[in-house]
């Protein structure tokens, strides 16, 4: 496993979906063919800031997963989202105003990748605790997506011409071969 990426450079493809406030908040964003080395295929999903957000990140991609072909990769892609999800709604939304508070959940599959995203609105970057005592009931969300993932890191995000920060992804990838 990796080292977090603490800040990453803004990587096309991972950068949040244009969000449509008037679309139905479980509609699927820009499905595209099975990638190839040069393309990939995204599926994105606007969740609303409540606990029930968390319960549709999961069931949008244990959907989306199966729709693509990679049930084996669902046990660890529905851990990692739903640990990423729930920082987000747990962790950003509060400390944002009500106007600002969306969050959406952002799947790609790349010839060999899946990158499981989740965007939010606080520019506070995530806080990944190495140690701790094992029984504590918070603090190993981050370590968990460290432990199934090949990568994961986080990123700014700023609004078309502006120079604050306006949230930030928190992404991790995720390896779509056979396992060994």
């Amino acid at each position: 496993m990796s080292s977090p990426a603490h800040q990453v450079p803004r990587v096309s493809g991972t950068a949040a979906p244009s969000p449509d406030p008037t679309a139905p908040l479980d509609a699927p964003r820009r499905l595209h063919q099975k990638p190839t080395r040069s393309s990939s295929r995204t599926a994105a999903l606007r969740l609303p800031g409540t606990a029930q957000g968390c319960a549709r990140a999961r069931d949008f991609t244990r959907l989306t997963l199966g729709n693509w072909d990679l049930d084996h990769c669902r046990a660890d892609a529905l851990a990692v989202i739903a640990e990423l999800a729930a920082n987000a709604v747990v962790h950003a939304l509060p400390h944002t105003p009500d106007g600002d508070a969306e969050v959406w959940v952002k799947l790609t599959q790349r010839a060999n990748h899946l990158v499981c995203a989740v965007i939010d609105p606080s520019d506070s970057p995530p806080v990944y605790r190495r140690t701790g005592d094992p029984l504590d009931e918070d603090g190993r969300g981050l370590r968990i997506v460290d432990a199934l993932s090949e990568h994961w890191g986080w990123t700014k995000r700023y609004r078309a011409g502006g120079t604050r920060p306006a949230g930030k992804t928190v992404w991790a990838m995720l390896a779509t071969g056979p396992r060994t």
